[in-house]
């Protein structure tokens, strides 16, 4: 275990956690809603410190981010837990902690060792990953500083339900995060995640103005977010609230954990989105896990050119020189 970042300790031992949104309020020999973090006589720990879950190397198409470094390897890592219980979650055997065993699983591993493992390997970045970096985030935060100083970038896939507070510890560190922005009503967010839209908003923006990197992946759950009126007020917001430049990635639903009842989502109901961020004026709209397609390829917003063709999470090929479109000179959006 090791201590807590962000957190204050208050009267009769409690103690409050700043890292996420929910800003837990734990008695002692409590757990906070993530059930990684625990208050033990008035000091507020993380049980997920120096020990990953999981750890591969990925392509970081695989995040997704199509415009951070296109085509480069990241070193991914995550721990146990979540401070969300999304009901459609698709890595729920390490995300939700169900047992203190759980804690328990993965292998141990350094801050100085991850660094040297995404070097040996060859990667662009560090990736915190498959589970929500935010309830891992002292390991991030050590691992992040030696990173940079390293020359490696790092990366966030995330829910966007930290504080702003922790963005700006992060932000001494961080390069692109890729937000799962997964519906546009609090009600959805509220009795699907147990969490809330406001804050995810406000964290998105909050990125865009630190001048981190960020895309936005929205899952279209047949039934729950995709209505005509609500992925137009997703695409609106990204449009609008942090810029056209700003990818979104819209991903298909299959079945899986709390809501095998549900069908995957149609392909019309996934055109409907990508013509909803058309009509906001969005300039780089993505379409995952579907059959190969060119809803995968980056396309200059100008001239039309393919730049970017991808199968899968493999870049065939790269016609962006210089952050530029080879054919018209148009300057691209992103990272490399």
């Amino acid at each position: 275990m090791k201590e807590a970042l962000l957190y204050e300790k208050l009267d009769n031992q409690k103690v409050k956690c700043n890292l996420c949104a929910h800003h837990c309020k734990i008695a002692p020999g409590k757990f906070g809603i993530c059930k990684v973090r625990e208050n033990i006589d008035g000091t507020l720990y993380t049980h997920v410190y120096g020990r990953t879950i999981a750890r591969h190397i990925d392509p970081i198409e695989k995040k997704p981010l199509y415009h951070f470094f296109p085509g480069s390897k990241a070193f991914s890592i995550g721990t146990p837990g979540c401070n969300f219980h999304c009901d459609f979650c698709q890595n729920c055997e390490i995300s939700q902690v169900t047992s203190p065993g759980i804690l328990e699983m993965g292998s141990a591993a350094s801050p100085d060792e991850i660094v040297q493992e995404a070097l040996d390997a060859g990667c662009k970045s560090i990736a915190y990953t498959y589970t929500e970096p935010t309830i891992f985030f002292e390991y991030c935060n050590d691992i992040g500083l030696l990173a940079r100083r390293a020359g490696l970038r790092n990366v966030f896939v995330s829910n966007g339900f930290m504080t702003s507070e922790m963005l700006d510890l992060a932000a001494l560190w961080l390069d692109a995060v890729n937000i799962d922005l997964k519906a546009f009503k609090e009600e959805t967010y509220r009795k699907l995640m147990g969490g809330r839209l406001t804050p995810v908003l406000e964290n998105m923006k909050h990125l865009v103005c630190k001048g981190i990197w960020l895309e936005v992946t929205s899952l279209i759950i047949p039934g729950i977010n995709d209505s005509a009126g609500e992925l137009h007020q997703m695409a609106h917001f990204i449009a609008n609230e942090l810029g056209v430049d700003v990818p979104w990635h819209i991903s298909r639903f299959f079945p899986g954990y709390k809501m095998m009842d549900v069908p995957p989502t149609p392909m019309e109901i996934l055109h409907r989105a990508v013509e909803a961020g058309k009509e906001a004026g969005l300039n780089y709209i993505y379409v995952g896990n579907v059959p190969t397609s060119g809803d995968q390829n980056t396309v200059c917003p100008r001239c039309g050119a393919v730049l970017i063709e991808r199968v899968g999470y493999n870049v065939l090929y790269n016609n962006i020189e210089h952050g530029q479109c080879a054919r018209c000179g148009y300057e691209m959006a992103g990272r490399s």
